[in-house]
C-alpha cells in the first residue's frame, strides 16, 4: 500500500484528506491511501519518515513551506525559484521538494472570474504595482512568483515591512495611502478569515474597494471569507482557493505517480 499524506499545523481546516480519498474511490485507485499528519515542528519529519516506510508523497501547509526546505535533498525548477515547496516526492533516501501552488494559482487565476483583471494588468508593464499580496509566506512567494512570470509589478502587505517591495498595513490605511486607489488586484494568502476564526479578516481600507478591483482568497473554507464578503459588498468581482487547490492536488498526483 502506497501511503499519501499532509504535514502542517493545524489541520483542523484541510480538505486534502477528503479530496484524495473520494479521488482514489472514484478513480478506482485500491493501493494508495491518504492520512493527516498534524506536524508542529518541522523538525519532526525525519521520524515521521522513518515511522512510515510505506510514504511515497507529502502535501505541505502552512507553517512548513519556507522551513521544510533545508530537509529535502533536491528542489525542482519552481520550488527552487519560489523558495518554498508544498509538495514532496519520497523515494528511497531522496525527498524532492516541488511547488504545486505555481500551477494551481496561474491556472485558477488565468481562467477565473479575475480574468480579464489579469489582462488589464498584464497590459499596463513598469513599476506601479497592479497587484498587492497579502501576507509574505510561502504561498505569498508562489503568488509573487506567477505574477512575475506574467509581468504583473506587485507589493506584498505585511505586518512589518522589511523591504521596498512590502508595505504595512498601517500605511494601507493611512489617508492619504500610498496605495490610492488600491491595486486592481488583491490577493490573501494570509490565513485570516479561515475555518473556524471565520470572523478575522486582513486590514484593508474596504471604503476604497470598487468593481474595478479583483480579490482573490487562496482559503476555501469557508466558501466567502470575510475579506470576500466585504469585498463583493463593494462591487468587487471575488474568487476562493478552491479550484487552486484542486488544481494543486491534480499537479502532485501527477508528481508522485510518475
Amino acid at each position: 500500500m502506497r501511503r499519501f499524506g499532509l504535514i502542517g499545523y493545524p489541520l483542523g481546516h484541510s480538505f486534502s484528506k477528503k479530496y484524495f480519498t473520494e479521488k482514489f474511490a472514484r478513480e478506482g485507485i485500491t493501493d494508495a491511501t491518504y492520512n493527516l499528519f498534524p506536524l508542529e515542528h518541522i523538525a519532526d519529519l525525519p521520524e515521521l519518515l522513518h515511522q512510515y516506510p510505506d510514504l511515497r508523497g507529502l502535501n505541505v501547509t502552512i507553517p512548513h513551506k519556507e522551513t521544510v526546505v533545508p530537509l529535502l535533498d533536491e528542489l525542482d525548477e519552481s520550488a527552487r525559484a519560489v523558495g518554498a515547496v508544498n509538495c514532496v516526492k519520497i523515494e528511497p533516501r531522496r525527498c524532492k521538494g516541488f511547488n504545486t501552488d505555481v500551477v494551481g494559482f496561474e491556472a485558477s487565476l488565468l481562467s477565473g472570474p479575475g480574468a480579464r483583471f489579469v489582462a488589464r494588468a498584464m497590459t499596463v508593464g513598469g513599476k506601479e504595482a497592479q497587484a498587492l499580496i497579502l501576507g509574505k509566506g510561502g504561498a505569498a512567494k508562489a503568488v509573487a512568483h506567477v505574477l512575475k512570470k506574467l509581468g504583473i509589478a506587485y507589493k506584498f502587505a505585511s505586518r512589518s515591512p522589511v523591504s521596498d517591495d512590502q508595505i504595512s498595513y498601517e500605511t494601507l490605511c493611512l489617508p492619504p495611502s500610498t496605495f490610492r486607489p488600491l491595486p486592481p488586484l488583491i490577493i490573501n494568502t494570509t490565513p485570516l478569515g479561515m475555518a473556524p476564526n471565520v470572523d478575522a479578516c486582513p486590514d484593508l481600507p474596504y471604503e476604497r474597494l470598487t468593481p474595478e478591483h479583483f480579490v482573490y482568497d487562496l482559503i476555501y473554507n469557508p466558501a466567502e471569507t470575510l475579506l470576500l464578503q466585504r469585498a463583493k459588498a463593494q462591487g468587487c468581482s471575488i474568487q476562493n482557493g478552491l479550484e487552486m487547490l484542486h488544481l494543486q492536488a491534480e499537479a502532485a498526483w501527477s508528481i508522485w505517480s510518475r
